[in-house]
């Protein structure tokens, strides 16, 4: 018999459990061995009886009613351990035998805590979150969550009616991590986890941020997923990308794609195409016009659709938009297996203040800064990471790895880093708190910027990491070992803005915005630039690129077909928004189709035709894209012709080959006997014209050819008189 001190302390911890503040739930509940032999309590509210059901010998015991729904058993002691079952009965004479949560040990191992408390285990996602398994021989599915100043926290379900009460999670010692084995769940289980927060008030229902797989928004539970039941079939390609890992050296031509826009089932009331369906179709899409990668913007889980996937609630999950997690892998397999690399944009940035979500997780400002001058952003309303947390660190650079190793993904396109790395990013003066040194550059979100890349250059050859980054920082795509950040490539913002303002000009003023086109050669090895024309550009008012050229329709189209001409001969890896290939004029609608239709049109399939050619013979040549980030690989000719709007460069590999001169007329006036230097004295093919007839052009050019002479022009030892025909790019090469 216990003293009256024990009875009390027993009384109390009792009290703990019924009132949902206990910190660890399994040392009173299940089964526990005293001097008197076995005790075996559980915690069913609502019950009207419970009966403990040996299986081996068939024994039931009944359990009396202690307080509040604890009920407890006395078993007599009985050598080696004791398996049992719950035999719950409700009103209504409802009987329920179920295995006892609270008789398992734990399924996370000192090891994970502490590698997770120091925010370096790397395969995080491993253990937190909901894992179908077995344990001890039973199937369950194991839950774990970091809440670390909640005073208790549950998961609730399907498989509980969503009641608190029935699951409550341990807290393992300091880690503030709650985990919990709950037997006989399993695959597509609807749950949350129930935080209570150790100041009082309100309990908080979240959503897992540890989630593979999600409800169908506007819904926002979590599903209990398998990551291992799906069997990939992109072998060939996954090894050989951990040999491509000298990426700058490489053909980058990239399809930006939005997927509920791409291309929607209007037989079937207009709905977005489904992961499986996308799959076939983007994959023969993408090859047959030549790119290299496809760039997906966010596919991870989002509450409201209008971000676009920038609002991210659920950052282990594919979006259930388009269907399940395996289904996403589908999509991915079937592009590798088309030959097609797969970039999805990723966003550490910021995240929602949505309810369910990140935000206040367990009841204190746990992923995000608690001073709203560090962890809010005002630009769209949502939180800032605490990138100093070891915990926050650990989130989301496992997230990163994540990606590249569960769905296989080549690369990530880090989402707007110029926001992690200023503190006064869109702040006004008191609005933000200065570094130690009192500057304004964010220590905490560069080190982890360095640790992410880093992370991933080790774990992951051949994957790359991609930075929107839209300041003057340095360095940014340069090795953290020579004082950069780490990425592989940087977006080239500059490029894009000043290009853009040049081709959208009326040809007439194009003379006095010449540097404009010039300006960008002077920064241009500076880092390893990716040159986007993403779907930045074509959003809110700016309309789409082929509404932003000037003149006629025959005008927009030629400048169009000239701007990327352009684009693919000049220094920088390329990236293209879907729409653009065939110049799409109405500005893009997340919510509706491509205009498909326009194919259909001479006009919109010659641009087309001419994006097709352009990727095959960049891919062809590797003087277009050897030494994208050496001055080795381009030269000016003609950089100062304003007068006339013409320029004229050359391009070349690292070591000695074919060279590609590029000559652009941006007027409307064909230029005939138009002087160019060319490197080499003899005959020079030409490669590409803009104004092909294919193309929807005049049909002006040089037959396909022209012969140089020895005369010395633009610096070069030979040179020829060319026909330049209006808002026009040639490419020719010796042949």
């Amino acid at each position: 018999m216990k003293n009256p001190a024990e009875a009390a302390q027993v009384d109390t911890e009792l009290n703990r459990v019924v009132e949902l503040r206990h910190p660890e739930p399994h040392a009173v509940l299940g089964l526990h061995s005293d001097a008197d032999g076995a005790l075996i309590r559980a915690f069913r509210p609502e019950a009207v009886s419970v009966q403990v059901v040996l299986p081996e010998s068939g024994e039931r015991i009944a359990m009396s009613h202690r307080r509040g729904g604890i009920f407890e058993a006395r078993l007599p002691s009985r050598p080696g351990p004791i398996q049992y079952l719950l035999e719950v009965e409700y009103p209504g004479k409802k009987v329920f035998t179920l295995r006892d949560p609270y008789s398992f040990l734990p399924t996370l191992g000192e090891m994970d805590l502490y590698f997770a408390g120091e925010g370096r285990h790397e395969r995080l996602w491993e253990r937190m979150g909901a894992h179908p398994l077995h344990h001890h021989g039973v199937s369950g599915v194991s839950f774990a969550v970091w809440a670390p100043t909640a005073a208790g926290v549950s998961v609730v379900g399907d498989f509980n009616g969503w009641d608190g009460r029935l699951h409550a999670m341990r807290r393992m010692g300091a880690s503030g991590i709650w985990e919990l084995f709950v037997p006989e769940v399993g695959e597509g289980a609807r749950y949350k986890f129930e935080v209570r927060p150790g100041h009082g008030g309100p309990r908080l229902l979240k959503a897992d941020p540890f989630a593979f797989r999600t409800e169908t928004p506007p819904a926002t539970a979590s599903v209990v997923h398998d990551l291992a039941r799906y069997r990939w079939a992109d072998a060939a390609w996954m090894a050989a990308r951990a040999q491509r890992t000298d990426v700058h050296h490489q053909p980058w031509s990239v399809y930006e794609v939005h997927l509920e826009s791409w291309r929607r089932v209007v037989e079937d009331g207009d709905r977005p195409m489904t992961y499986r369906e996308l799959a076939p179709a983007l994959a023969e899409y993408t090859r047959a016009m030549g790119f290299t990668h496809v760039e997906l913007l966010p596919v991870a889980e989002h509450p409201y659709g209008g971000s676009w996937g920038y609002q991210v609630g659920g950052y282990y999950a594919p979006t259930a938009r388009f269907g399940h997690p395996d289904d996403f892998r589908f999509l991915v397999d079937q592009l590798h297996q088309a030959g097609i690399g797969v970039i999805v944009d990723w966003v550490p940035g910021h995240f929602p203040r949505d309810a369910h979500a990140l935000g206040e997780f367990d009841g204190t400002a746990l992923y995000e800064h608690a001073d709203p001058r560090k962890g809010a952003q005002p630009d769209w309303g949502t939180l800032v990471f605490n990138f100093g947390r070891n915990e926050v660190r650990n989130f989301l650079i496992a997230n990163a790895l994540f990606w590249l190793e569960e769905y296989h993904v080549d690369g990530l396109r880090v989402d707007a880093v110029a926001s992690m790395l200023y503190l006064d990013y869109s702040r006004k003066q008191g609005e933000w708190i200065p570094n130690r040194w009192g500057g304004r550059e964010n220590e905490e979100a560069i080190q982890f910027m360095r640790e992410l890349n880093d992370t991933v250059r080790r774990k992951h050859p051949g994957a790359v990491m991609i930075a929107e980054e839209s300041t003057a920082w340095p360095r940014v795509s340069q090795p953290t070992s020579e004082g950069g950040l780490g990425f592989h490539f940087k977006w080239n913002m500059g490029w894009m803005h000043d290009t853009l303002s040049y081709f959208s000009k009326d040809a007439i003023y194009r003379q006095y915005h010449h540097n404009q086109l010039t300006f960008g050669l002077l920064y241009a090895f500076s880092e390893h630039f990716m040159l986007p024309l993403s779907h930045d550009e074509v959003v809110h008012g700016k309309g789409s690129l082929y509404g932003r050229m000037p003149g006629d329709a025959w005008q927009k189209r030629a400048n169009l077909r000239a701007l990327f001409a352009w684009m693919w001969a000049h220094p920088g890896k390329k990236l293209l928004f879907m729409g653009g290939e065939f110049g799409q004029p109405a500005e893009w609608n997340h919510d509706r189709s491509l205009d498909w239709h326009l194919l259909e049109d001479a006009g919109h399939r010659g641009i087309h035709s001419l994006v097709r050619d352009l990727n095959r013979l960049y891919r062809d040549l590797p003087a277009l894209y050897d030494a994208d980030s050496e001055p080795v690989g381009f030269q000016w000719l003609q950089p100062d012709a304003s007068a006339a709007n013409v320029f004229a460069f050359v391009r070349r590999a690292r070591q000695p080959g074919r060279h590609v001169v590029c000559v652009a007329n941006l007027s409307p006036v064909p230029r005939e006997g138009y002087r160019v230097g060319f490197p080499l004295h003899g005959r020079y093919v030409e490669l590409l014209n803009t104004d092909a007839s294919d193309y929807g052009g005049s049909g002006l050019g040089n037959q396909g050819w022209v012969s140089t002479e020895p005369t010395g022009w633009d610096g070069q030892p030979a040179s020829a008189l060319l026909t330049l025909p209006p808002l026009s790019v040639l490419w020719l090469t010796p042949g």
